[in-house]
């Protein structure tokens, strides 16, 4: 195929160098953007006066023709095109002669590939937000079934306070909650249109960019020539975006991996999402956890490719741009297969709370509540702090719990504790007298939820 830059030189490449040149193996998914822009192009060109009509209506044929033949795969697109801009121009005008020539009048492929690639992750953001969205509804789901469900909560991987199964959810709800605001965001200077910068320094021709901005369900268009064609912040936004999206996910499946092990035995995946071992018979795998936490380290790395194909780069465009695709494709996939089985992965999930709240009575979640009890009857918060500190370690010793200590020997520590202390520590207690915005008693864990099913717009 003759490439449309010959002219200057002949245009022969080695095939090493056009294989290495070539980006239609990963542009093509492109072309409907593509082919959209450039129907809003053509369409400017003629209420400019650079087209006629009838050029106008030949051209937007032909080009819808390409488009239905690919989405119907009677048009395979050819691999052995440089890239998908080339491809569909080549078609055109293979279909409706020189006409098709006269489409990329006053445009670059490098405000085209600008334009393509907004359009493209627009759309993606919107899709990556939907499927954000039912996470988030599934695990606002698994809070509201386990508002009574009691578990340690943890700092340092120890137990350290009772709270509930909800609250811990919630948690996870408001990470992705934020999730969504970054994606919002990250559209949001992502939408305006480069279209009309041409190569670099714009063109003679009148041509109006707010027209196909408009068309094309832009806010705008991108006020500097130079930086439309060469700005790639919105690539790096969203792979910013996606990479916490992915750390939210890894931080949820490590929780998961931990919660289905037989050592905590506090959730039960699915069979749909778990696999077995070909050698052990016993053995329920949380895979699909696993390889979310794996894949985590993948969208880094794409983040981090991108931030270093930019850091040196004089403007305007240059060939080391072409580098954006693959990287920015690749976390959208890999994010997209993520929250595809991590959504109902944690729908089907089952709570044990018998163990959950087992798993609370041990560790002296309660001590905090016990120095409280102590700061309400009148003594300073440090030498409650103390106190209790003896009391559990006089439990450790004797192999007890606060809750199996008598009366007598609390009082052996200080003459405030009284029999009203028992219902005090009780964990039900712990979690119920947690009264503050926020925390993991029973009104603020509701309160969070009515939060999270306003946003989901339920």
């Amino acid at each position: 195929m003759e490439k449309m830059w010959a002219g200057r030189t002949d245009g022969a490449l080695s095939r090493e160098a056009d294989d290495f040149n070539s980006s239609i193996h990963f542009d093509s998914r492109m072309y409907k953007q593509d082919i959209t822009g450039s129907m809003s192009h053509a369409t400017m060109l003629a209420a400019c006066k650079i087209l006629t009509d009838a050029e106008r209506d030949t051209i937007l044929d032909g080009l819808q023709g390409i488009l239905d033949d690919i989405d119907s795969g009677k048009l395979p697109i050819d691999p052995d095109a440089e890239d998908i801009h080339m491809f569909v121009e080549a078609e055109l005008t293979r279909r409706i002669g020189d006409t098709g020539k006269k489409l990329h009048t006053a445009r670059s492929r490098n405000d085209q590939v600008a334009l393509d690639i907004r359009l493209y992750l627009r759309d993606e953001i919107t899709e990556i937000r939907a499927l954000l969205r039912e996470l988030i509804d599934a695990v606002c789901e698994q809070a509201k079934a386990n508002q009574d469900a009691i578990m340690p909560g943890y700092t340092h991987l120890q137990r350290a306070q009772p709270i509930t199964f909800a609250q811990q959810l919630l948690a996870y709800a408001m990470m992705l909650r934020r999730d969504d605001g970054r994606l919002a965001d990250t559209a949001a200077r992502m939408n305006y249109s480069p279209l009309g910068s041409c190569a670099l320094a714009g063109t003679t021709y009148p041509t109006d960019r707010y027209m196909v901005a408009k068309m094309l369900g832009f806010d705008g268009i991108t006020e500097n020539s130079l930086d439309g064609v060469s700005d790639r912040d919105f690539c790096v936004e969203l792979l910013s975006a996606i990479s916490l999206i992915m750390t939210h996910l890894s931080r949820f499946s490590e929780e998961i991996i931990l919660w289905s092990s037989w050592e905590f035995r506090f959730v039960e995946l699915d069979d749909a999402y778990t696999t077995g071992s070909s050698i052990m018979p016993q053995k329920k795998n949380s895979d699909m956890a696993e390889l979310v936490r794996g894949k985590t380290g993948r969208v880094f790395g794409d983040l981090m490719a991108m931030l270093t194909v930019l850091k040196g780069l004089p403007l305007a465009y240059n060939k080391d741009m072409q580098e954006d695709k693959e990287t920015v494709f690749d976390a959208v996939d890999t994010v997209k297969k993520c929250l595809r089985v991590f959504a109902p992965m944690v729908r089907t999930m089952k709570a044990k709370k018998e163990n959950m709240y087992a798993a609370a009575q041990k560790g002296f979640l309660n001590a905090t509540d016990l120095a409280d009890y102590l700061v309400r009857e009148g003594m300073p918060f440090r030498t409650a702090y103390k106190i209790v500190g003896q009391l559990v370690a006089q439990c450790i010793s004797e192999n007890k719990t606060l809750e199996t200590l008598t009366l007598e020997e609390y009082r052996l520590h200080s003459d405030l504790f009284h029999e009203d202390l028992f219902e005090e520590i009780s964990l039900e207690t712990c979690v119920k007298k947690r009264i503050s915005a926020g925390s993991t008693g029973p009104e603020s864990v509701a309160a969070q939820i009515r939060s999270v099913e306003k946003f989901l717009g339920k």
